[in-house]
């Protein structure tokens, strides 16, 4: 059965960081443009970056620019979003994604991906 599994939420002091992975199986990443999304409570889900299959290249919404890391690591099947200085409002449960297709058409338009993981619980508390 193809999924996403994603793992490496947790409780967090603002200003701490995380790593969340995201394991494929079932499937290959390689082909695969790959998204982190988070959705807050009451709030809708929002892309938080994408990376692509093609060059690597990779898109962040302005709040996670500069904090966030998206990486992709093909020969394990997996991919990654470090996350550094977190703040209150990074909160959230984080889905990744994987979409035949580009950045745009999966983090800018929203397009329904090929699939979705479970989600993992972050929370940054003071």
């Amino acid at each position: 059965q193809a999924q996403l599994v994603e793992s490496g939420g947790d409780l967090v002091q603002p200003g701490g960081s995380l790593r969340l992975s995201c394991a494929a199986s079932g499937f290959t990443l390689d082909s695969y443009t790959i998204g982190w999304f988070r959705q807050a409570p009451g709030k809708e889900r929002e892309a938080v970056g994408c990376i692509s299959s093609s060059d690597g290249s990779t898109y962040y919404r302005d709040s996670a620019k500069g904090r966030f890391t998206i990486s992709r690591d093909n020969a394990k099947n997996a991919a990654y979003l470090q996350m550094n200085s977190l703040k209150p409002e990074d909160t959230g449960v984080y889905y990744c994604a994987a979409k035949r297709g580009t950045i745009f058409r999966l983090c800018i338009v929203f397009e329904a991906p090929d699939y979705w993981g479970q989600g993992t619980q972050v929370t940054v508390f003071s």
